[in-house]
């Protein structure tokens, strides 16, 4: 409110009035305190221009004015349920006000009523600021309390409500006023609490009543307030404690004030209400936060969640898993419209954002004041289809991730119209695990094919594709194909022909593609054929080739082998990885790995083999091992990580290739996993031979027997063992 300046001149008008006037008692300390002695001071101006009557106190000064008083709060009552601010002739007539009593208060009290400029030639009446309307509506409603006003109570309520405690009554409408998502009803409700205190009752008189045994009352409203537990938008939290600081009840302040201060804020149990004063106070510090992580709170669920508000004000929100709804979204994406907005990243993965989050989200990035350089959302099979119109048009930075948020097709054609909108600024776009199909990469294509597209990697893993998909994709990339970098289409039912397709953008000598991974396509050794062709017209670029999980055969490994021959440049080839993952090269050489589901893999390797190599569940067998071995051995300096688990065919004759590129003296191996061991002799004779390098040893799974135990108990005493770990 401080930053209102309507509120900042009501201030000043009663501060003036109260230390230049021989008026005494305490100054005002709530929002209702100020509003109360506000209506006081106009009231007094009012008289004092027109009827030249000096009262001796505030009581009669209203008593004279009560009736219209009333009648205005009564507008403004019948109007905030309505979202009205503005209002015609005929609404004050409908409220018993005469225009002439209308026109004393627009003419002289224009600081509570106003007419305004004519509009179709009718004058318009407005309240000076919404916070006045709500303060009569509120003064209204509880003058309707007290005197047993039922017809409007109920009709409020929308239920029977037979002469309610005080405690009752501000409970119904406290549960009324939590219901909405815009807090139309906050203020007033916030008034509403505070006109409950005897300060201002005793202030504003026959105009609110009094009610009967009211320490009692309050005491229990302000219990009952503190329990609330209903599901709500957070700001409604927030409006909670700003109700109790309206009743002059500042435990929970005091409380999250030692909290702050406090070493060990983990460890503290915040209640709910707790943390809804904590997020207040987070949001109106001077001080941004760096970081804010509901998680480190020790609070429930809901408590966690009330505390979203303060992402106004902090740079990094971690809110993963913290069950956010469209509603609490709605509040992160008010910070990013924040002129004063701080946020540059954001994680909101594993949550059910679903189409109005993203929409609020949108209306958030889009403003050019927002941070945002960083957001994350990973959550699963929530999202439906997504209107997300101008969503990239505030990303100053390069990363956008949706995985996994099951967009559909209209999604992309959304997505793909906001990226040709303003597409230089985004290098990296992650769609996985949506079911895009071949229609969406179809919106996509529209983007990548635009000139200013500046996109260095694309992944589109698990997005339901067809080998169409792949037409439409190298068409665009063939127009613009000199930035992509990586590509991942795995696991979609791309199969030959798709490849085929893509083989278009690969031929192409501008493509300077360097990550390609196919993994799980239902490819056979035409790919193999495709690819090797591809690949020999244009060689200088690709480093990662990922065909695992595909049913290549001989042939298709020959063909891919035979394109490694003939341009003889110092590359990598690991012919038998049949990953269910990615390899990761600690270095920028280049890696190939491709699934094959035969015995006897070919393998020609004269160069460099990447850092990373996991062979898990690969079906190959002793041969397949022997072909590994050689490769190492030609070039054995390289590798540091070898996983062999799962592939139960290697057998002894297969290990003992292995082993034999173990014994080399060039071998640099840091960790080793299989599960395939069936004796340990030659495994302990090469880790003798050569044991300074492996730091990490892993044999789960295996049947160790008493010899083999022996044999490790062996390489352990060795002093030139560097060995860390043994699992």
């Amino acid at each position: 409110m401080c930053e209102v300046p309507v509120f900042c001149w009501i201030t000043a008008v009663v501060l003036e009035h109260m230390l230049t006037t021989e008026q005494k008692g305490e100054l005002p300390t709530t929002l209702t305190d100020m509003y109360s002695h506000f209506l006081i001071v106009q009231t007094k101006r009012k008289k004092n221009k027109y009827q030249q009557e000096h009262e001796k106190g505030p009581q009669e000064l209203i008593e004279g004015d009560k009736e219209v008083l009333l009648k205005l709060g009564k507008l403004a009552f019948d109007n905030l349920e309505k979202g009205n601010i503005m209002f015609y002739q005929e609404d004050l007539e409908e409220c018993g006000l005469d225009v002439k009593e209308a026109s004393v208060y627009s003419g002289v009290c224009t600081e509570i009523f106003r007419s305004e400029c004519e509009i179709f030639q009718k004058t318009v009446y407005s309240f000076v600021h919404l916070s006045v309307q709500e303060f009569l509506a509120a003064v209204y409603m509880f003058h309707c309390y007290v005197n047993r006003n039922k017809e409007v109570i109920e009709g409020f309520m929308k239920y029977e409500m037979n002469s309610p405690a005080l405690n009752e009554f501000l409970s119904r409408v406290m549960e009324k006023s939590l219901q909405s998502r815009t807090g139309h009803m906050d203020l007033f409700v916030r008034f509403l609490h505070g006109l409950s205190m005897d300060s201002n009752q005793k202030i504003l008189g026959t105009l609110l009543g009094r009610t009967s045994k009211n320490q009692r009352n309050v005491q229990a409203v302000i219990q009952r307030m503190k329990k609330i537990s209903v599901k709500m938008s957070p700001d409604r939290g927030i409006n909670i404690f700003h109700c109790l600081m309206e009743m002059k009840d500042r435990l929970v302040y005091q409380e999250i004030q030692e909290f702050l201060k406090s070493e060990n804020q983990s460890e503290k149990k915040l209640s709910d209400i707790h943390c809804s004063a904590l997020a207040y106070m987070l949001q109106m510090s001077e001080e941004v936060l760096d970081e804010l992580d509901l998680n480190r709170y020790n609070a429930t669920p809901d408590g966690r969640r009330r505390l979203i508000p303060a992402v106004r004000n902090c740079r990094k929100a971690w809110l993963s898993g913290c069950g956010l709804s469209e509603t609490h979204v709605e509040v992160v994406a008010s910070a990013l419209k924040s002129n004063l907005g701080y946020l540059t990243e954001l994680d909101l993965s594993k949550n059910k954002v679903k189409d109005m989050g993203v929409e609020a989200l949108s209306a958030g990035l889009e403003r050019p004041n927002c941070k945002l350089e960083t957001l994350r959302s990973e959550q699963r099979r929530n999202l439906k289809t997504i209107q997300i119109q101008d969503f990239m048009l505030f990303l100053f930075k390069s990363l956008f991730r949706l995985v996994g948020c099951s967009l559909s097709e209209l999604a992309c054609a959304a997505l793909s119209s906001a990226l040709k909108s303003n597409p230089s600024h985004l290098t990296e776009l992650d769609l996985s695990k949506n079911m895009l199909q071949d229609v969406g990469v179809k919106h996509l294509s529209w983007f990548l094919q635009n000139p200013d597209s500046r996109l260095k990697t694309l992944r589109l893993m698990e997005c339901g594709l067809l080998g169409l998909s792949c037409a439409a994709l190298s068409s665009a990339l063939k127009s613009n194909p000199s930035h992509l970098t990586e590509l991942d289409l795995s696991k979609n039912m791309l199969q030959d022909v798709g490849v085929e397709h893509l083989s278009g953008f690969l031929h192409n000598p501008d493509c300077r593609l360097k990550t390609l991974r196919l993994v799980e396509c239902e490819l056979s050794e035409i790919s193999c054929a495709v690819l090797a062709s591809a690949l020999r017209s244009n060689p200088f670029h690709l480093k990662d080739l990922d065909l695992g999980c595909n049913n290549l055969q001989d042939s298709g490994v020959e063909q891919l082998a035979s394109f490694l021959i003939i341009i003889e440049i110092d590359w990598a080839l690991l012919t038998t990885a049949l990953t269910t993952g990615p390899l990761q090269a600690q270095n920028s050489r280049p890696t190939y790995k491709w699934a094959m589901q035969m015995d006897t893999p070919v393998c020609i390797s004269k160069y460099v083999i990447p850092s990373k190599s996991r062979l898990d569940i690969c079906s190959f067998s002793e041969s397949g091992c022997a072909a590994l071995a050689s490769a190492l051995t030609i070039s054995p300096s390289h590798l540091l990580e070898l996983d062999l688990s799962c592939n139960k065919n290697l057998k002894d004759a297969g290990l003992q290739r292995l082993c034999t590129y173990l014994q080399h003296s060039g071998c640099r191996l840091k960790k080793l996993r299989s599960d395939c061991f069936c004796t340990y002799c030659t495994l302990d004779s090469a880790l003798k031979s050569n044991p300074s390098y492996l730091e990490e040893l892993d044999l789960t799974m295996n049947s160790l027997k008493d010899a083999g135990l022996e044999q490790l108990v062996g390489i352990l005493k060795n002093p030139h063992s560097g060995l860390k770990t043994l699992k």
